[in-house]
């Protein structure tokens, strides 16, 4: 009797076995798919989903299972989202929010469930700063990185007096607050919009009657195509310069604008013609697969699934080694598409920032590289960041 319990035993144990194996890590990604700011979500999916695909459905050589939904960019269907995948889908991993005031509604009640959230685009200072946890990762950027990399730009091209422009919410205060720590010069009028906004013709009467001898703007998704056209219409754009972060200048907003948008500069981490082998593999298959080329956005999905890959195999896919997995999180062994990369004290990115111009490339509108703003560049919250 004993040597049939043990038999039986020893069978159900090598059976579970492979069928434990072929479980698949669970990633929830909660993204904005409709409504203002699509595009953005749109674009960190489709990077995040081709990383995905171009490895046969696996990261780390293991299955995964991507859960995504559409937040719609409201921070009430973020939070219910989150809820939901945390206890009914039970998610091992969560990504994909673009808007910081999502990210503050939702990565602190996934950290606090023992889970890791790692971030594909929102950066906001608390969750940098003295809001940081060992289980949140941003692989983007801290919110003010590519401001501060505008505000050194624009101080460097001598600019005395510049007026400048954000959305009312957390990543548009951390962008003025970023743009200001490295600009030196006066500032002509500094303007807080309403998040969405779509007219922008009293706060461009304002801007003309301050007389600024340049614009830096922080405007994403449909705000940013919004403002730039109303600029060229209203004939600023032949005596006032713009400048702004690559959110303002993505590939998206720069098929919608067109011509007015050539010769701006605008920062970025990442562009299409960085020379690395990562990256032309990246744009190349993104191009082949969705018949456009890639945003920033994209970029950041898709090494948010290259981190992902890179951990999990780690770990050989054991996701119950959490301190092993954190530990591989934060060792960073990708090939980024953005060249060099490798993470702070507060797991939020050290790396290069460049400044990029509008130019036309045959019948496309786009950017390039044409210079180097920062090295190594990492945030000023660290810090205050204590793990």
């Amino acid at each position: 009797m004993k040597k049939m319990i043990f038999s039986t035993v020893a069978a159900l144990t090598l059976m579970s076995a492979p069928a434990m194996a072929a479980e698949p890590v669970k990633i929830g990604m909660i993204t904005t798919l409709s409504g203002g700011g699509s595009s953005l979500g749109i674009d960190i999916r489709d990077g995040f989903q081709l990383a995905v695909d171009m490895r046969g459905g696996m990261l780390g050589d293991r299955k995964v299972e991507l859960i995504i939904a559409d937040d719609a960019r409201k921070v009430g269907n973020a939070k219910q989202i989150a809820d939901r995948m945390l206890k009914r889908d039970k998610v091992d991993i969560m990504t994909g929010i673009v808007w910081s005031n999502l990210a503050l509604a939702v990565v602190p009640d996934v950290t606090k469930a023992g889970k890791f959230y790692l971030s594909p685009n929102a950066g906001p200072s608390k969750l940098a700063g003295k809001g940081c946890h060992m289980n949140y990762f941003n692989v983007a950027w801290q919110n003010d990185n590519l401001h501060e990399a505008a505000g050194q730009y624009v101080n460097d091209k001598s600019h005395k007096n510049v007026y400048i422009m954000a959305p009312n919410y957390p990543a548009g205060k951390d962008a003025l607050a970023g743009f200001k720590r490295y600009y030196k010069g006066k500032i002509a009028g500094e303007v807080y919009t309403k998040l969405g906004q779509v007219d922008y013709a009293a706060e461009l009467a304002n801007l003309r009657a301050a007389k600024p001898d340049a614009v830096f703007f922080f405007l994403p998704g449909g705000m940013g195509i919004n403002f730039v056209k109303q600029y060229a219409q209203a004939g600023l754009n032949k005596s006032t310069p713009l400048y702004g972060p690559a959110f303002s200048f993505d590939e998206g907003i720069l098929k919608a604008v067109g011509d007015t948008a050539l010769g701006v500069f605008n920062t970025s981490q990442w562009n299409k013609d960085i020379k690395n082998a990562a990256n032309i593999d990246f744009v190349s298959n993104f191009h082949k697969t969705y018949g456009r080329f890639p945003s920033l956005y994209a970029s950041q999905g898709f090494d948010t699934a290259l981190l992902l890959d890179s951990a999990i195999r780690a770990v050989d896919g054991d996701m119950s080694k959490t301190d092993l997995f954190r530990d591989a999180l934060r060792a960073a062994k990708f090939q980024s598409v953005r060249g060099p990369f490798r993470f702070g004290p507060n797991h939020h990115p050290i790396q290069d920032i460049y400044v990029r111009e509008v130019y036309k490339d045959g019948d496309n509108i786009t950017n390039k590289i044409v210079g180097k703003v920062f090295s190594s560049h990492g945030d000023a919250y660290a810090a205050d960041c204590k793990m």
